[in-house]
């Protein structure tokens, strides 16, 4: 590929999840960020520098939209973003990044900021940043339409992506996001019914975020999906109910997942149909081994559907019994009264653990399978993001692939965390609280650990990508991982 960007020096973070009220907020160190900005903004000062924001720069699923997108509130809704004192010092190391000379800002888009496609939107960030400045705005560029973000370092080819697109949970149907803007720069309203989302967004708006209102950090705990509804069970039964809401979503993935149309290959594009007739699990598939064992019957073989099938059904009321109707929820909640709270959400966190190799940055993970295999041979770096974990692996010929983490608080649950009861109860009773301000103040539990990518040009011309930790308020940066194309 020719007359691509080129730059000596890029630097790639990704999924900063800028949004939400204060105690919704699940991005911490704004003031580590800002030094960040500001230390790559001095950088070789007569070479052109890169920073790319590389998806979920901002989070419009934290935000009080009305709906799956935000459409004619999607300015607004920015704007608050922009305008929160909690964020405002990042934002204004973004402004001084933008105004000194060769310096580019890309800005990509992710699932969680899908709004960023609109042109409106688009301006207002431009606005923001830039003001009347046009040498400014010149600088900034956005990449909204799913192709990702090629260019060039050295002699070395770069493609930066957020990672979405080959994710059957959160894939983005770019085609209608496009008809949406067109919509909304002629000045006609969009109906919510008119946008259908994706598993992940119906997961984030109708399930997780009301357990946040009440459990601030559920989604900050990884792995995330493996055996979440076990871990909700066990934390609080009470929550039963949404469950219910979980299963559809996990059958319209299922469809989804034979309809992601490998979005960086046009030529596998598949059109996408609505996830009507979606087939629903079994809530056995969706509980870990050891939780499931809790639940269950003791004297027979039914499964949990059975049970739930039961326990919807007219219940006939027998003397000298409670009259009321036996719901779902009592049912599980008294299969769990044998065992502790906390015993319980330990067993489960122990089913999702094991073998696990999700902080492992040599994984070779679904994000890496399906990305590598829908990119060119003759890339030499791969970026991503999406999730939320790092990731540095060199694929063999001169090619390597990186996963540039988050910015946000990630907990992890260690071996010895997860010993024994007792050794849990701590961090159970911090869980049980739900307040994010306890879990910032929990030792071993948060992974103090913020990271970006640098891909640069060495004094004799030789290209090195690196994985880095970005610590401290003074945004020091420590490598994790370095490798050097010849």
């Amino acid at each position: 590929m020719t007359n691509l960007p080129a730059y000596e020096e890029l630097h790639i973070i990704s999924d900063l999840h800028i949004g939400g009220v204060p105690g919704f907020q699940i991005f911490k160190e704004t003031q580590r960020l800002a030094n960040y900005i500001l230390k790559v903004k001095d950088l070789r000062p007569d070479g052109r520098v890169a920073l790319i924001l590389n998806g979920d720069v901002i989070d419009t699923l934290a935000e009080d939209s009305g709906g799956y997108v935000a459409t004619d509130k999607a300015v607004a809704l920015v704007e608050r973003i922009l305008y929160d004192e909690s964020f405002a010092c990042v934002w204004q190391a973004l402004a001084e990044f933008v105004k000194t000379p060769n310096r580019t800002l890309v800005i990509l888009i992710g699932n969680h900021d899908i709004e960023l496609a609109f042109p409106l939107v688009q301006w207002t960030l431009l606005k923001y940043l830039a003001g009347d400045d046009l040498l400014a705005k010149a600088r900034i560029e956005f990449s909204v339409a799913g192709a990702g973000y090629p260019c060039t370092v050295g002699k070395a080819s770069v493609f930066c992506t957020h990672g979405n697109e080959v994710d059957p949970w959160n894939f983005v149907r770019y085609e209608e996001l496009s008809k949406a803007a067109r919509r909304l720069n002629a000045n006609r309203p969009i109906p919510a019914s008119d946008w259908l989302p994706n598993a992940g967004t119906k997961m984030v708006k109708d399930v997780m975020n009301s357990i946040k209102r009440r459990y601030a950090w559920i989604d900050l705990l990884k792995p995330e999906t493996s055996a979440a509804v076990g871990v909700l069970l066990a934390l609080d039964p009470s929550q039963l109910g949404k469950i219910k809401n979980v299963l559809p979503i996990v059958g319209q993935q299922l469809i989804e997942k034979g309809q992601v149309d490998q979005r960086l290959s046009a030529d596998a594009y598949v059109a996408p149909a609505l996830a009507a007739t979606a087939q629903e699990p079994k809530l056995d598939q969706m509980l870990g081994a050891n939780l499931l064992q809790e639940l269950k019957p003791k004297d027979t073989q039914k499964s949990i559907d059975d049970m739930l099938l039961a326990a919807e059904k007219p219940h006939t009321p027998v003397a000298g019994q409670d009259q009321g109707t036996l719901g779902v929820g009592q049912l599980l909640i008294d299969k769990l009264k044998g065992v502790s709270p906390a015993e319980s959400l330990r067993r489960a966190l122990q089913d999702w653990l094991k073998d696990d190799k999700t902080f492992d940055i040599a994984d070779k993970d679904e994000t890496y399978t399906a990305i590598t295999a829908s990119v060119g041979d003759d890339i030499d770096f791969i970026v991503t993001g999406h999730t939320h974990l790092e990731r540095a692996i060199e694929r063999g010929g001169n090619r390597y692939y990186f996963n540039c983490g988050t910015w946000i608080r990630l907990l992890r649950c260690t071996d010895a965390l997860l010993k024994d009861e007792a050794s849990f109860k701590p961090i159970y009773d911090i869980l049980k609280e739900g307040k994010m301000s306890d879990i910032d103040q929990s030792k071993g539990f948060v992974l103090d650990q913020t990271s970006a990518v640098c891909i640069k040009v060495g004094d004799n011309g030789e290209v090195t990508g690196a994985l880095l930790h970005v610590t401290g308020d003074k945004a020091d940066l420590i490598p994790q991982q370095t490798f050097t194309r010849i």
